[in-house]
């Protein structure tokens, strides 16, 4: 424990204001933690958080959703610019010789809700945050991420919020190669695809279904332009997935995550309100 920032007692925290200033609808962040250094990281599988130095990443970028509560309460809830899925305390206890309970990425689901939602609470003087939900503060623990009940509240909850810039383009898909090609998940990965109206967020068709081998982004989307029949320059067609039904649209230009999971995707065309909507993190800027 670093002497220069005594634990503070969680009774004096919530005298604290709580604060969303740092966290803009629509924008995008990212968590480092006070005690490492590292950022929070959406793993490439289909559940698990990571602590990672790189910065420069879409894996350690967070698109921010403002939740309205009841009253005055409003809750930030994050999900990743990589993958879409939300961070998510969960009741499953860490292994033994580890405090807390797990952090996941979660689908935006009704009854998942609760576990999604976070308060902001500013620390102290400063421009660290704590964030906490109904199953505690959010923690760099270790190799894990977790979230803890202490009453005591040290750096090791403390998070840098660090503002993204927005991308003025479309980030470009890159091919991949033959090796990437075949890394596949056993069976394939079931995808779900519909597209969005031209005028607002309804789907124009019912759900079309595919089993896609393989990972790479740019790959999918050409097998998704030749089931629909789309016949302009590919670059025009955003493929964006959804966690769950209250998700918000994500932009995906990662390759899929390892994953056994349906893949919720909404295919957006460029220069139609729905793709106005849209925001890149610049995750390479300073």
């Amino acid at each position: 424990m670093n002497p220069r920032n005594p634990p503070s007692r969680a009774s004096d925290l919530l005298r604290h204001r709580r604060t969303t200033e740092q966290f803009q609808y629509g924008h995008h962040v990212r968590l480092r933690s006070r005690e490492t250094g590292t950022y929070l990281h959406a793993d490439e599988d289909e559940r698990r958080f990571s602590l990672h130095h790189r910065r420069a990443s879409m894996n350690a970028a967070w698109a921010v959703h403002i939740y309205q509560g009841d009253g005055d309460s409003r809750y930030v809830l994050l999900h990743s610019a990589a993958y879409g899925s939300y961070l998510a305390a969960t009741n499953a206890s860490l292994p033994r010789g580890h405090s807390g309970r797990h952090v996941e990425k979660c689908d935006y689901e009704p009854w998942e809700e609760e576990y999604i939602r976070w308060q902001a609470v500013r620390v102290g003087s400063g421009d660290d945050v704590v964030l906490r939900n109904v199953a505690g503060h959010l923690r760099a623990n270790g190799r894990y991420i977790s979230v803890d009940d202490f009453n005591i509240i040290g750096t090791m909850m403390h998070w840098v919020v660090e503002r993204i810039p927005a991308r003025d383009d479309t980030p470009r898909l890159a091919a991949s190669t033959g090796l990437r090609l075949r890394v596949a998940v056993a069976g394939g990965t079931d995808v779900q695809y519909e597209q969005a109206g031209a005028e607002d967020s309804d789907a124009s068709f019912a759900w079309e279904s595919l089993v896609f081998r393989g990972r790479s982004a740019y790959h999918l989307r050409k097998t998704m332009a030749s089931r629909m029949g789309v016949t302009m320059d590919l670059s025009n067609l955003i493929m964006c997935v959804r966690a769950g039904m209250h998700g918000q649209l994500t932009p995906l230009v990662v390759d899929l995550p390892h994953s056994r999971e349906t893949l919720d995707i909404i295919v957006v065309i460029a220069g139609t309100p729905a793709h106005a909507q849209l925001w890149y993190p610049d995750v390479d800027a300073e």
